[in-house]
């Protein structure tokens, strides 16, 4: 599984941290996304595609 993020798409709502916090997390300065693993274990891949389904800016692109 790879992850990609859009910062330019971000709208700092914080959705994927509450879904996956052991893959993102958010900037101080302004709650952009940050990506903290591209290639997370597959035990968090569920976490992860609904970190993804829960973006209401479609920041998250899961490739499997």
């Amino acid at each position: 599984m790879k992850v990609i993020v859009d910062q330019d798409k971000c709208v700092a709502s914080g959705q994927c941290v509450t879904a996956a916090m052991d893959v993102f997390d958010q900037r101080d300065e302004d709650g952009i996304v940050v990506l903290l693993t591209d290639t997370p274990p597959d035990e968090l891949a569920v976490d992860v595609h609904q970190a993804a389904a829960v973006c209401p800016a479609l920041a998250i692109v899961v490739e499997d």
